[in-house]
């Protein structure tokens, strides 16, 4: 971080013989008191500790309080010198704290400036997010002059209980209850996004190629876009039903609507976009889009609603519902979805008589999931009431102008800037490693099952890593597991290449699934963490917008390299048709008597109708894997490493809106 300034704590030398003022708090214990403060602050426990400590500390008479916090590396904030020098003496003989909020109003943002007017400390619940804002104001956040360690005990002390982690059974019983309601409505969208983003390219391989199923890709777009029309989500809604369940319910039922109509039409669909040489994707992809884009407007108001469902001293466990509940959902569409509609799984797990045809198709599914989707919506209109909100803020027009505020945020332009980046590393690994191994012989059958061998381990380690985020600081958690994604990236591209000549083995099989479990597990802990560091510096006033912006610019870092390292797969590889020497007996199409490039599917499959042999000279995804990860590890530890490590140590008020936005 800059150079700053060291602040003064000077404590006036005035006798206090006779005095009915309370004795003056030694210069070491309050620099002590207040770098518990800040720690807490940092550890995201500063609502209780920071109670507690204002009842046990007498305050010293005079406080000098000299405020020049710059940060030369990110440009953030300068504050102006101000210096308070005022008598704690009350009437009852008493002296207030020098954590008077009245201090800290000029920082806070106008929602809660109008609300402090009206409310004293004491009228304020102790586990609210009004309080919450109040303490994170407050200068006593960062001291710069390291004070004297203080002991575990004492500090457990001060904080009224363990230093650690909370599980999930000593929450209260009232976040246990919104935690898995939070699991279920990202579960739900969870449904479509495992079949947008997983199944339906897998689909797509038999008909399309590499750069068609890019074009494909940008059906996940909207995830990616949301923050465009957040503020609207944030700004628009019934006081009557809520202000985020007046876009859940009927988005969820819109969502449910559009499944049940694409399900009536989705194998027919796809089967025509690979016509005319990939012409009819363009179609397809619109409606995926559309489907995804209720889920995006689904997830906005959700995730602002987190923000309120869960008491702020728990809000890491909002990223641990939403890693359950999205993975859950994903693995359902995707995995489970993918087994049960193979042929060869389904005969061999679970028929005595083989059939052509899985359990299930992809018809069959969406509009099962529909139906669900409709159950579920009414469900959640009946039996879930939403806390009452007393103003409908500043608008959408407001709102839009809050977000270009924290935009300008020079702690946010670059927080942006590593997200748009952070992912190419790996993002070759995360788009075309499991579409090679189906390219070498690796059967749909047996991706199916490593996938449902992964699932108990992704769902484990992503509650860990909630818990994780927790303990250690996230944005360091994050750095531990990028390196670890990279690391996955050069182990995948190692697997594919090992692939047995005679097919897949025993042996092959469960290095496939390590590979697997391990490339998962880093790219968990990585959303687990991130996602607990966005809940941490979310501003609770504009919680959906906050958190969409955040959230946007994290899923744009994986989705618009997707499209490029497909066309560049396609670009890199050189294969060539070989003319049979002489005609097969079985031949499936026209006789193929000359050589050409067979790099795109269509290309490829007519070569083999056609008798011929595809040989492939160079495979374009090494080239590019290899070009990815270089690009990681030297943006990660030229950039990335150092900046995230830098924004994760400034105040939360550095990520807070000032007067004068």
């Amino acid at each position: 971080m800059g150079d700053h300034q060291p602040r003064r704590l000077s404590v006036a030398t005035t006798s206090l013989t006779g005095s009915s003022l309370a004795p003056i708090l030694p210069l070491h214990e309050a620099r002590r008191v207040e770098e518990r403060a800040r720690r807490d602050h940092e550890d995201g426990h500063e609502l209780d500790v920071l109670d507690r400590i204002q009842r046990k500390r007498p305050p010293p008479l005079y406080t000098d309080f000299d405020d020049d916090i710059t940060d030369d590396d990110t440009g953030q904030m300068t504050a102006k010198k101000s210096r308070s020098r005022s008598r704690q003496h009350q009437p009852n003989g008493s002296a207030s704290s020098a954590f008077s909020p009245s201090a800290s109003t000029s920082d806070m943002n106008g929602s809660f400036r109008e609300r402090q007017k009206h409310h004293s400390p004491a009228d304020i619940p102790e586990d609210s997010a009004l309080q919450t804002a109040r303490l994170m104001e407050r200068s006593s956040f960062t001291l710069d002059e390291a004070p004297p360690p203080i002991s575990p005990s004492e500090l457990k002390g001060l904080a009224g209980g363990d230093e650690g982690s909370k599980g999930f059974f000593e929450l209260p019983v009232q976040d246990r209850r919104n935690f898995l309601l939070l699991v279920g409505l990202y579960f739900l969208q969870g449904i479509p996004m495992g079949l947008a983003g997983g199944s339906v390219p897998f689909l797509l391989k038999s008909h399309m190629s590499y750069g068609q199923i890019g074009v494909y890709s940008l059906a996940s777009y909207p995830y990616s876009l949301k923050l465009l029309w957040s503020p609207i989500v944030d700004a628009i809604w019934s006081p009557r039903v809520g202000r985020r369940k007046s876009w859940i319910l009927p988005i969820q039922a819109l969502s449910g609507l559009g499944m049940i109509w694409l399900g009536r039409n989705a194998q027919a669909m796809m089967e025509k976009a690979g016509e005319d040489n990939g012409a009819g994707v363009w179609g397809f992809t619109g409606w995926w889009f559309a489907l995804v884009f209720m889920c995006a407007t689904q997830d906005i108001a959700v995730d602002g609603w987190a923000l309120t469902l869960l008491s702020p001293t728990n809000l890491s466990y909002a990223s641990t519902a939403q890693t359950v509940g999205l993975t859950a959902g994903h693995f359902l569409s995707y995995t489970v979805f993918l087994a049960l509609s193979s042929p060869d799984f389904t005969n061999k797990y679970f028929r005595s008589t083989p059939s052509e045809h899985g359990l299930m198709t992809l018809d069959s599914y969406l509009q099962f999931w529909g139906w669900a989707y409709l159950l579920a919506t009414l469900g959640l209109a009946l039996l879930k009431k939403e806390d009452r909100t007393r103003d409908k803020g500043e608008g959408v027009w407001g709102v839009y102008k809050v977000m270009g505020g924290i935009l300008r945020l020079r702690n946010i332009q670059i927080f942006i800037l590593i997200h748009l980046i952070a992912k190419i590393g790996f993002q070759a690994n995360d788009a075309v490693t499991n579409l090679k191994l189906l390219d070498k012989g690796f059967s749909q059958e047996d991706l199916a099952l490593t996938v449902l061998i992964d699932f108990p381990f992704e769902i484990s380690l992503g509650y860990y890593a909630g818990k994780w985020s927790e303990q250690y600081r996230p944005v360091t958690v994050w750095c531990w597991a990028f390196m670890g994604r990279l690391a996955a990236a050069v182990f995948a591209q190692a697997v594919v290449m090992a692939f047995p000549t005679g097919g897949t083995t025993g042996w092959y099989l469960l290095v496939v699934i390590v590979e697997h479990v391990f490339s998962t597990f880093m790219s968990t802990v990585m959303f687990v963490a991130i996602s607990a560091f966005h809940a941490k510096i979310a501003d609770p006033v504009i919680g959906g917008t906050y958190m969409t912006l955040l959230a946007t610019v994290s899923n744009l870092g994986g989705t618009f390299p997707r499209f490029f390292v497909l066309k560049f797969v396609d670009m890199f590889s050189v294969a060539t048709c070989i003319p049979p020497s002489k005609p097969p007996p079985d031949l499936k199409g026209a006789l193929i008597t000359q050589p050409f490039s067979c790099v795109l599917e269509a290309e490829k499959h007519r070569c083999l109708a056609g008798g011929g042999m595809c040989n492939v000279r160079r495979d374009g995804y090494y080239i590019v894997n290899i070009l990815c990860v270089v690009f990681g590890i030297v943006t990660f530890w030229g950039f990335i490493r150092p900046k995230a490590l830098q924004l994760q140590n400034l105040p939360l008020r550095a990520w807070r809106l000032s007067n004068g936005s």
